[in-house]
């Protein structure tokens, strides 16, 4: 899996702030890649911050969350990680015990507590409509097992996953998804970073996928800052200012 890596703040001569700033690390959910973020990362590169974004595998939990913990690894310096969706999941799992994650930021993401898993939370809470709207494609592991991909039924893609978006981008997020494991929604989360780490959740208050009633929850269980916008489970690309000024927020907390 490949890396995106944009260049750093130095490069950017329209910084004036005082000191380095935290690299931003941006991790993509499901049904996603890691240009969902685009808009995001032209932002905060403008205003001066390093980035990474990452190739999210989407495999399992377990295997996500080890090769994030990779990818950290090789960042020097203070980090604000960021999760979009079941990329909520994996921050939480790969931040535990990193001392160089100052901050985590959840956009319309799941905060799982330990051993709960993404299916658990949308089924707890009335709101989610994802179940009716994916199709599932068997596919063969390499030591010979089976597992699943989950996608999202082109058609429906828009409704369900980004209905602020423009539709000939929705025609395009369609056909360039990425599948995501069933596995990966239903493993539980190991201990999660987000007990000892401060962090920040922005709730997409017309979310189809993840119901905004757990957002809450899950936010007001890990004392998160919240902020609360209108806007589909895809607001990363409907509303980047927004996605944007929350991660700033949480920067401007790391010294």
């Amino acid at each position: 899996m490949l890396v995106t890596t944009v260049a750093p703040a130095s490069a950017d001569k329209n910084d004036s702030s005082p000191g380095p700033k935290p690299t931003v690390v941006l991790v993509h959910g499901a049904f996603a890649d890691s240009t969902s973020w685009n808009d995001v990362i032209k932002k905060l590169r403008h205003d001066g911050c390093p980035v990474v974004a990452v190739a999210n595998p989407l495999r399992s939990l377990s295997g996500d969350s080890a090769y994030l913990k990779d990818v950290l690894a090789g960042i020097d310096g203070p980090v604000v990680l960021a999760g979009h969706s079941y990329g909520g999941s994996v921050i939480s799992n790969a931040a535990t015990g990193n001392k160089n994650v100052r901050a985590l930021v959840y956009v319309a993401a799941f905060l799982p507590e330990k051993g709960e898993s993404a299916v658990d939370l949308s089924e707890r809470f009335p709101g989610s409509t994802l179940g009716d709207a994916q199709r599932s494609v068997p596919f063969t592991n390499a030591d010979g097992s089976q597992g699943t991909d989950l996608y999202i039924q082109n058609d429906k893609v828009r409704h369900q996953f980004a209905a602020d978006v423009p539709r000939n981008e929705t025609d395009l997020m369609a056909v360039t998804q990425r599948p995501v494991t069933n596995a990966a929604l239903t493993d539980g989360a190991a201990e999660p970073a987000w007990k000892t780490v401060p962090s920040w959740v922005l709730v997409a208050t017309r979310d189809l996928n993840i119901p905004p009633e757990a957002q809450e929850f899950m936010a007001g269980r890990a004392g998160a800052h919240v902020t609360r916008v209108r806007a589909s489970h895809a607001v990363s690309v409907s509303q980047p200012g927004k996605v944007t000024d929350v991660i700033e927020d949480a920067a401007r907390s790391v010294r």
